[in-house]
């Protein structure tokens, strides 16, 4: 019996990733195994996290690279999910609202994870930004790769808005100790 041939893609044909909306071209590539998204999309991450673990130019964003993306893509409601999205929103207001430099934002982050008990689902805003990873590009100047990474985590937290209070909440629960 034959082989039945691949289903064929038009050409120009994108898939748009489940967590922030953006389009890539379409895969069946490896994704995290919560945070929800579409193959490309969690490739173009890797590319960002390559570049900030090679480059010390723009390290000093790899935190809120990390944040961004993760409360983005927050996947679906689980202890798990539940406890990744409060700790990086956490850390999210911690690095942009209060200005805490990035070790100090993470120490209380890793604190915060102890406490699974105290989070609750957030129901995750209908569009989580407007600045994706798709408007990244991994091999930018680092000045203008570090300007990037911080409009894109800024835009993620405004994105949050409606939850502001509540993880302004949980996040001084956690400096006061």
């Amino acid at each position: 019996m034959p082989a039945t041939p691949a289903p064929m893609t038009a050409p120009g044909a994108r898939q748009r990733c489940v967590g922030c909306g953006a389009e890539f071209a379409p895969g069946d590539g490896p994704v995290h195994r919560y945070l929800e998204s579409a193959p490309g999309c969690w490739a173009r991450y890797g590319e960002l996290l390559a570049r900030e673990y090679a480059d010390r130019a723009v390290y000093p964003v790899h935190r809120l690279s990390v944040d961004a993306y993760a409360v983005q893509h927050p996947g679906r409601e689980s202890p798990q999910t539940i406890q990744s999205a409060a700790v990086h929103l956490i850390r999210l207001s911690l690095l942009l609202e209060q200005g805490l430099a990035p070790e100090r934002a993470n120490a209380v982050m890793v604190e915060a994870s102890g406490r699974r008990t105290t989070y609750r689902w957030l129901e995750p805003p209908p569009v989580r930004g407007t600045v994706t990873v798709a408007d990244l590009d991994p091999a930018a100047p680092a000045a203008e790769y570090v300007r990037a990474v911080r409009r894109w985590a800024e835009d993620v937290w405004a994105a949050w808005q409606v939850h502001h209070d509540t993880v302004r909440r949980w996040r001084d629960e956690r400096v006061r100790r």
